[in-house]
């Protein structure tokens, strides 16, 4: 017996909208290309929004690029115009397809104002509508005339006054012609990736059909959100075939691999499990993050910030910070991959995917490295014919969110924060602005490279490395460096680990050279959000002006 599953909100508020007659054309964009469960199977959308809100109309028009013009319901009816025998074969092309819709509309229209006709319910569905009406040529005539009469549907007689409704379909809302997409008598419906009751429904019924693909002894999976039903549905499929079973550690590893698929390589999916123990920094630090990680733990999101940036020179481990805060607060990074395009509309369209799955994910840490480079600038002048503003603003607008709070905390990394806007660094945006900076004395050197000769099995006292000529203004990169040369002096020598140092540190050269590395830092000092992140023997560099 086929489990009874709640309507979506996404369903609801569209019903509502038309039945109330606040809306007749609706864009339906997001996750339009999952399955969605349905009596005990999965289904296309087209096929959900018929059982779910087209079962009492009299007549549904489909429309996609690939298959043409057809009829899920209502043939009969249709067959009753006169013109419908003149219609051999219904039209492929998409301009023929919607004058033909639009001539039955006023057929009907026309027999209703005589007398001669019921309130007959006419729905259409066009799916790929971005592909139909695609936002990358807006200034080709063809094009805008086909926009102009699908937005008619929305608000211009006979048609805003019958029982019609429209249903555009599209990927991303951005690729959508803007005369559609930013029609204030259009409603905009994003369509969610699955929920949490979504997912069980799938997962009961995917038992089912395939048990060996599921552990005897194994209890509802968690930690799915943000994989589509799709995703999920191949995996099991796949794995069901192969004869494998799916235990609790290959979930883990195939939500990520569903994850970066579903999103087309624009995003990373790590899963950490390192911890701030696993992070060399100074206490004042360590403390301030771990307090804000039991905040979000506890649902305490008063004095949670909704981002941070990690300033500082290169090689002062900045992606490992991110790596180790993740697991500390035991969530999911999704880092930033390269969403820029080079076609009219591509790269706001990649945005947009990545933001709703951020949504789908729940709790989740969203990284971008090398920010002053990635977010764009409010007016970058017309070398990119305003692409870096659109951009800006759609990730201002994504970072200042509400709704986000306690869900998505936003890291910024960058050795040259002064270049990011001030606006994407006020507080509602990135309130927490932390300075991540070389060592300063012998003892931290030494400490530094304890921890890390520590990862390839060598172990040295501290005591032992400060009778060394260690460098200062050692970076994590930098040490990391120099402990991967002990090593190898170490294995290809059979040098002792100290011997080994002292040989390496004989005409030692820092990766990047002084200058930089110190106005580096004075940057970083400078954006500090708390004087306390900042070591006293550095503090004095904040009043130094950085060279340009």
């Amino acid at each position: 017996m086929a489990q009874v599953q709640a309507v979506p909100s996404w369903i609801a508020e569209l019903r509502l909208a038309y039945e109330s007659g606040a809306h007749g054309q609706f864009v339906l964009y997001g996750n339009v290309a999952d399955r969605f469960p349905l009596e005990g199977r999965l289904v296309s959308l087209t096929r959900y929004l018929e059982a779910q809100l087209l079962s009492r109309f009299d007549l549904v028009f489909l429309y996609d690029p690939g298959n043409g013009l057809s009829l899920l319901r209502g043939g009969e009816r249709f067959a009753q115009w006169p013109a419908a025998e003149q219609i051999q074969p219904w039209p492929q092309e998409p301009r023929a397809a919607v004058e033909l819709i639009s001539r039955y509309l006023r057929y009907r229209a026309n027999l209703k104002a005589l007398g001669r006709g019921d309130s007959e319910h006419v729905a259409v569905i066009l799916r790929g509508a971005e592909l139909v009406l695609p936002a990358g040529r807006q200034g080709d005539f063809a094009t805008a005339s086909l926009a102009s009469l699908v937005r008619d549907w929305a608000a211009e007689p006979p048609f805003s006054d019958m029982a019609f409704a429209s249903l555009l379909l599209a990927d991303n809302l951005n690729d959508l012609h803007p005369l559609v997409a930013n029609n204030p008598r259009v409603d905009r419906i994003q369509v969610p990736l699955p929920d949490a009751d979504s997912l069980q429904h799938c997962l009961a019924q995917l038992r089912l059909e395939h048990p060996q693909a599921f552990a005897s002894d194994a209890s509802e999976v968690q930690g799915l959100a943000g994989v589509s039903l799709s995703a999920l549905t191949s995996l099991v499929k796949r794995r069901a075939h192969e004869g494998k079973v799916l235990g609790a550690q290959d979930w883990l590893a195939a939500k990520k691999e569903l994850v970066e698929a579903d999103s087309a390589g624009l995003v990373e999916f790590i899963e950490s499990k390192r911890t701030l123990d696993d992070y060399y920094a100074q206490d004042a630090l360590k403390t301030w993050l771990r307090q804000d990680m039991a905040l979000w733990q506890a649902a305490d999101l008063r004095a949670l910030p909704k981002g941070y940036i990690f300033c500082g020179p290169v090689g002062t481990g900045k992606t490992y910070l991110v790596e180790c805060l993740a697991g500390e607060a035991g969530v999911p990074v999704v880092k930033l991959k390269n969403f820029r395009d080079r076609w009219v509309g591509s790269s706001e369209g990649n945005l947009e995917k990545i933001f709703r799955l951020i949504r789908g994910l729940g709790r989740c840490i969203v990284f971008i490295d090398e920010a002053d480079q990635t977010l764009g600038r409010r007016d970058f002048g017309s070398g990119d014919s305003g692409l870096s503003g659109r951009l800006y603003s759609m990730i201002a607008q994504e970072m200042s969110a509400t709704d986000n709070r306690g869900k998505v905390i936003w890291i910024l990394a960058s050795s040259r924060p002064d270049l990011i806007e001030v606006d994407l660094k006020r507080p509602g945006r990135v309130d927490v602005k932390i300075p991540l900076l070389p060592t300063t004395s012998l003892a931290e050197s030494a400490g530094l490279l304890q921890a890390l000769l520590k990862r390839f099995d060598l172990n040295l006292e501290g005591a032992e490395l400060q009778q060394l000529p260690l460098p200062l203004l050692l970076t994590p990169g930098a040490a990391e460096a120099l402990a991967v040369k002990v090593y190898r002096q170490v294995r290809t020598s059979q040098l002792p680990p100290l011997a080994a140092l002292a040989h390496c540190l004989q005409g030692y050269q820092p990766p990047v050279p002084e200058q930089v590395l110190r106005q580096q830092m004075i940057i970083a000092i400078r954006e500090a959000t708390d004087i306390s992140f900042v070591p006293p023997s550095l503090r004095g560099l904040a009043s130094e002006v950085p060279a340009p």
